[in-house]
């Protein structure tokens, strides 16, 4: 069996708003789905607007938020070489992947998500019927997306995605360029979410989409299950 190829698209924003602090993606959103994939076989492309290296929210490398996987990337010499070496994103074709995935962090509110190149590539993958998955902040990345009638992606779709709550608790609601949930409610999305920091999944067909850094695994394999369908 051909081995599906995924193309997984990170932030090149470091910048938390005009805090002083650094952001970027989030480590475990984008190892967790990583390994999960890369396991059973499937080839992963990275991707950045700027390419080479994206920037790691410092908040994702902290002992704190250290899991299996995340451990396991520490060690792993070979995907941290990769990691540096990010294609720019201007420079892939949709026609060459079988899906798309967006790991969160904060950075893609203020790149990706206004990405011209990001929209138009995400456009392509939803033309050509293949699954468009995200996970807590990644699911921004939807925003400026038209489907083939013009009409907002996400409109009338069940998504998640962090919420007002968590955004709150992490006391940036003021800093962030936008609050995912009231976006996706104005885009006329069903915006769906669980508890607080627990795991939480929605999939409209070929549309996945994660509630938070505790979600990645249930991303993963559901866009899993989608190719292999």
């Amino acid at each position: 069996m051909n081995s599906h190829k995924v193309l997984f698209v990170l932030t090149s924003h470091d910048q938390l708003g005009n805090t002083g602090k650094k952001t970027g993606f989030y480590l475990e959103e984008f190892v967790t789905p990583y390994y999960h994939l890369a396991d059973q076989g499937v080839q992963i492309t990275l991707a950045s607007p700027k390419g080479g290296q994206p920037p790691c929210d410092p908040n994702s490398e902290a002992p704190d938020a250290q899991t299996e996987t995340t451990k396991r990337f520490n060690q792993d010499s070979a995907l941290k070489e990769k990691l540096s070496k990010t294609l720019k994103l201007s420079e892939v074709k949709a026609d060459d992947y079988d899906a798309i995935f967006y790991p969160g962090g904060h950075g893609p509110l203020w790149d990706l998500a206004v990405d011209p190149v990001s929209i138009k590539l995400i456009e392509t993958f939803w033309a050509q019927n293949k699954p468009v998955a995200s996970v807590c902040h990644g699911p921004i990345v939807l925003k400026g997306v038209k489907d083939q009638n013009g009409e907002p992606l996400v409109k009338g779709k069940k998504v998640t995605g962090f919420t007002n709550d968590e955004e709150a608790e992490m006391k940036l609601t003021e800093v962030v360029p936008y609050l995912i949930e009231d976006v996706f409610k104005e885009l006329g999305a069903n915006y769906q979410k669980a508890e607080n920091w627990k795991p939480f999944l929605q999939q409209d067909g070929l549309l996945i989409t994660g509630q938070n850094q505790v979600s990645p695994g249930l991303v993963a394999d559901a866009l899993l299950a989608t190719l292999k369908k």
